[in-house]
């Protein structure tokens, strides 16, 4: 085997007692969990935004840009539930590139995989304690995701990871709501098996242990466009691509029809100031018909502070050192824009 094993890592359970959750902040998890629940189950008609960075690369900055977001979700929380994206493990097509504080809690420094658990552990603790946010994060490793089991909000399962046996089945056994993204290729039967899947019990072996899931019922979909066989980016959110959407949902026996739209990555082809038009395109889209409506529970936003991206060692404080994300003025006045419109 051509691994060099470099030191056995604590296994969850001592991280969450290390850093652990207090009482104060369990009570604040479970209301919020029950309020995001209920929007995914058609209980509610708050409008959900899974908005952040496309990776936390620094703590300091993630966690003013978290500030921010409390001072705006005060003015739209009549209508509007935000989710901040804290995102601290990044698949990289090619292998090469920022795979996230996960690895590196520093990007200017070497991997440190152990001070990378204890990092993003701290980040969504300090979140959720300072700012009473609960938060997304993508479960690239299944494995790893019991290190913030009990902090996290939402989970999102990537593209590329959407047809993966074992991601499935951890998915299925959570009791957050699990977004999965449709493949790269675009075929929704992919993503549409994978919910399916996910919201079936399941056995099978996770850290070590045969364990048993009983099906997680908010399971849902995720649209982020797609690359067609010629390279193109292909987009997925309009009109009538909900519309197919609901259909294909209406022929299946899955529990609580849902789906998020991704307003960047191939929706954008990756031009961040176009998840203005595509956010407000969506939402009018659900005004315009009731299926629509009651399938299109929210939307997925990259935003920062400052406006596009950086290479690792600019150093510009509060700007995405992966993809190009909206700034902060802009994020703001389309989340308020957004609540006049719902």
């Amino acid at each position: 085997m051509n691994m060099n094993f470099c030191r056995k890592l604590p296994i969850p359970q001592v991280i969450k007692q290390e850093y652990p959750v207090t009482p104060e902040m369990e009570i604040v998890k479970e209301r919020r969990a029950t309020e995001i629940k209920s929007v995914f189950e058609g209980k509610s008609d708050k409008f959900l935004l899974i908005i952040g960075p496309c990776s936390a690369d620094n703590q300091e900055s993630v966690l003013d840009y978290i500030s921010r977001l409390r001072r705006l979700e005060d003015k739209v929380n009549d209508k509007i539930l935000i989710i901040p994206r804290i995102y601290t493990n990044k698949p990289r097509t090619t292998g090469a590139g920022y795979k996230g504080m996960l690895h590196q809690p520093d990007p200017d420094q070497k991997t440190d995989m152990l001070k990378g658990i204890v990092a993003i552990r701290e980040m969504h603790l300090k979140a959720l304690n300072d700012y009473g946010f609960t938060c997304a994060d993508e479960m690239l490793y299944p494995e790893n995701h019991r290190y913030l089991s009990d902090l996290l909000a939402y989970v999102a399962v990537g593209a590329r990871s959407t047809e993966d046996q074992q991601h499935r089945l951890t998915a299925s056994g959570l009791n957050i709501p699990v977004g999965m993204k449709n493949p790269t290729s675009g075929d929704l039967s992919v993503m549409m098996n994978s919910i399916k899947a996910a919201q079936s019990g399941h056995t099978f072996i996770y850290r070590g242990w045969e364990v048993k899931s009983s099906g997680n019922p908010i399971t849902h979909a995720i649209l982020r466009g797609y690359v067609d066989f010629a390279g193109k980016n292909i987009s997925n959110y309009h009109y009538e691509n909900l519309l197919e959407l609901h259909e294909l949902f209406a022929k299946t026996d899955l529990k609580n029809p849902a789906a998020i739209v991704d307003t960047n990555h191939a929706n954008s082809s990756k031009r961040y100031l176009e998840q203005i038009r595509i956010a407000k395109e969506v939402v009018s889209n659900r005004k315009q018909n009731n299926d629509i409506k009651s399938l299109v529970k929210g939307l997925m936003i990259e935003s920062y502070i400052e406006d596009g991206a950086q290479c690792i060692g600019e150093h510009i404080y509060g700007k995405s050192i992966t993809d190009p994300c909206l700034g902060w003025e802009k994020t703001e006045r389309l989340v308020l824009d957004l609540a006049d419109m719902l």
